[in-house]
Formats: C-alpha cells, structure tokens, sequence
C-alpha cells in the first residue's frame, strides 16, 4: 500500500517571497513524499510572488510554474488538503491568530528575514533572496533526510519543533 504525501503548508504575512521559496523548494526536494503549499494571512490584492524570489529559484534549477499569492483561508475552507505541518517561515505570521487547520496539523516557526524588506538596490536584494533560499533549502533537505514515509502527527510535531531549534547553516551555499 502507498504512503500519501505529508502535506505542508507555509505561511507567511504576504505570501510573495519566504513561503512562496519553501513550498517551491520541498516540492522539489520532497521527492513525492511531500505536497507543498503556501499562503499569507493578509496578501494584498493582486498580490503575486516577487520576482527576485522567483529568479533565485530558477537559477537553482527549481520550477516555479503555478507559484502564487493566497490567502490562508484557502486552506481552512471545507474541501481543502489537509496538512499534517504548519510552518510559519515569518515573524508576522507566527504571531497571528490562525484559522483551525481541519486535522490539527503539526506546527513549527521557521524564522527567516525578509529579503524583500527596504529600499536597497535588486543586487542587494537579490543576494537576500538567494540567503534565504539557502538558509530554506539546507532545513527543508533535514526534514526530507529525516521524516519517516508515513510520519504520525507526533513524530512530525517533534522533528518540526528540532528542526526549528537546530536552526539551518545561514552559510548553506
């Protein structure tokens, strides 16, 4: 019998840049074993994913047809997926007041700096977009290395949770 993916959900305040990486990034490392997704609290109209976000991930090889900006009412309305993980990737997000995920999913927060934030010029920008996709990409490669096909929602609450306080090589390259 085949083992469903585990699917997760990253949520940040405008789903355009850090969420937008992670469900990029563990869709393509997850090796099927995992169904990215994303969405922000407060998105703004016609919000889309930010382009320097989505060059870095082309440059890493990693597909971005079909990325973009919701709301995380999406995924708390009847018919939705249902995550065994919710990761919060900023600190906005991890401060708001969820919606009830059906199925009561394993939570974490992953902190990660806003490499849209200020008034820098792209060039400087765009190395904070490839930092983050990095610093992204070394915990996602982690949890795929070490989540078990089939993770119960204990074993996956814990790994979230060590992965979270282990932190990720900011140097990953």
């Amino acid at each position: 019998m085949a083992v469903r993916p585990l699917n997760v959900l990253f949520l940040c305040t405008h789903n355009s840049a850090r969420s937008i990486l992670a469900e990029a990034l563990l869709n393509h490392l997850g090796e099927g074993r995992f169904r990215a997704f994303s969405a922000g609290s407060s998105p703004r109209p016609n919000q889309q994913p930010n382009p320097l976000g989505l060059q870095v991930l082309r440059e890493a090889g990693i597909p971005t047809e079909g990325l973009r900006s919701k709301s995380w009412d999406v995924f708390a309305a009847p018919g939705a997926p249902v995550m065994d993980l919710v990761v919060t990737v900023c600190d906005g997000a991890a401060g708001e007041v969820c919606p009830v995920w059906p199925g009561q999913p394993a939570r974490a927060h992953w902190g990660y700096p806003d490499p849209s934030a200020g008034d820098a010029p792209d060039e400087v920008k765009l190395a904070a977009f490839r930092a983050v996709r990095d610093r992204l990409r070394a915990r996602l490669t982690k949890l795929v290395q070490r989540c078990p096909a089939g993770a119960d929602a204990a074993g996956l609450q814990r790994l979230a949770l060590e992965l979270a306080t282990e932190g990720d090589d900011e140097r990953a390259v």
